[in-house]
């Protein structure tokens, strides 16, 4: 493991970090990524970190040869690198250290379901791939332009990119139920009144400078009416209550397609959770445990989180309600950074959306999937950001997401 301590880079100012806070923020996900390595070769009973095969699982082996094949491809092999986001992703490459480190790793290549089947280089040869190509990368961001967004674009990428991988290891802890050590519980909050914000013209989306995601860009004014949206995400206190009423039988609260939903996987309450009634025990990474009333629900689809709303005669926020809201209420209350958060929007482009060099990474999902704001206990603090939009099909349960409501 690379000897490195840096929490000082572990901020939401990495967006805008140049060579030295780069090199150190990389390091420190590399290492993040090894700790990772070293909970699942602990936790799995198999040298190849076998996993059983399902929609929200991906075998581990997997996913730690393509954090080193998506570093290398985009900045060692990328002779266009130096253009940043103009960069033409369709370019020819230079060869890969790893022999068809290609036909391994390239999700273009390689569907969710046949990386069971594909043949992968063993685990040491993988956790040298990852040394290897960290090693590459820190040499050519020590020859990159200290102030240029373009040249420092794929690293800043590659940073993110991993970190959101990390979270992924973390979900696919709980859903294999094993404790890493890595993580904290989400904090119990102690209900607040929900706030109310004037009618306004809200900036949605990024301005230019640093590194934005496709889908941020660019900012437009969006016109915004008053609204009243809780202080804090909803509890299980407040779930419970919903549960308790007999709201998973009551088709009336239900989107057609989440009942639908709902009677396919037989679901009588949130996943891993084992009672809601006097209290909730969950399974957390492997553990039955009685679960804090004041923690944030989580592990709720949209459906369930929309299910709840028209029980409480409430409603889930738009993305530009919650993004304004957490802007302008840190001083009144407002809390977020426990669980994603659902909200009503539709995940689509804002006007002028133009994609990235990874094509796929947000128009693949316009249109059906659902945006969640905020962060969860496992995401990295250099990923969290009022303006992150993370995006997930409505049936999604495996994520640490949860809810907050507006009134009608």
């Amino acid at each position: 493991m690379l000897d490195i301590e840096a929490p000082s880079v572990d901020s939401a100012r990495m967006r805008r970090a140049g060579r030295e806070l780069l090199s150190l923020a990389l390091m420190d996900s590399r290492n993040h990524t090894l700790r990772w390595i070293g909970a699942f070769e602990q936790a799995l009973s198999t040298p190849e970190l076998d996993v059983p095969q399902a929609k929200d699982l991906s075998p581990p082996l997997w996913e730690l040869g393509h954090l080193g094949w998506f570093q290398e491809r985009w900045i060692a092999r990328n002779v266009q690198r130096q253009r940043g986001a103009r960069c033409d992703p369709s370019q020819a490459r230079l060869p890969s250290i790893l022999t068809d480190a290609d036909r391994c790793f390239d999700p273009a290549e390689v569907s969710h379901a046949a990386r069971w089947r594909v043949d992968l280089p063993e685990l040491q040869a993988t956790r040298q791939y990852l040394v290897d190509t960290l090693e590459t990368t820190l040499e050519l961001l020590e020859a990159t332009p200290e102030d240029d967004d373009d040249a420092l674009y794929f690293y800043r990428l590659a940073l993110f990119h991993e970190d959101l991988r990390g979270e992924l290891f973390a979900q696919m802890s709980q859903t294999l139920g094993f404790e890493s050590g890595l993580l904290t519980a989400p904090a119990a909050v102690n209900a607040r009144d929900a706030l109310l914000f004037p009618a306004t013209r809200w900036p949605l989306g990024c301005e230019p400078g640093g590194f934005v995601f496709d889908n941020e860009k660019w900012v437009h004014e969006v016109e915004l009416p008053e609204f009243e949206i809780d202080a804090q995400p909803v509890s299980w206190q407040q779930f419970a209550q919903f549960v308790e009423d007999g709201g998973y039988d009551a088709q009336e609260f239900w989107h057609p397609q989440g009942w639908e939903w709902l009677q396919r996987e037989a679901r009588r309450s949130p996943r891993h959770v084992d009672q809601l009634r006097h209290g909730v025990l969950a399974q957390r990474f492997g553990k039955l445990m009685r679960v804090p009333m004041a923690q944030p629900a989580m592990h709720l689809a949209w459906y369930e989180a929309d299910a709840w709303c028209r029980w409480a005669g409430r409603r889930l926020p738009s993305e530009v309600e919650w993004e304004a809201a957490a802007h302008q209420g840190a001083s009144r209350g407002w809390r977020w950074g426990d669980v994603w958060e659902w909200t009503a929007t539709t995940f689509r482009p804002y006007p002028g959306f133009a994609p990235g060099p990874l094509r796929d990474y947000s128009q693949a999902a316009f249109g059906t999937h659902k945006v969640l704001r905020g962060a969860s206990f496992a995401t990295r603090s250099r990923v969290r950001s009022p303006k992150f939009r993370h995006f997930a099909l409505p049936d999604r349960d495996d994520l640490f997401c949860g809810f907050r409501s507006c009134a009608l």
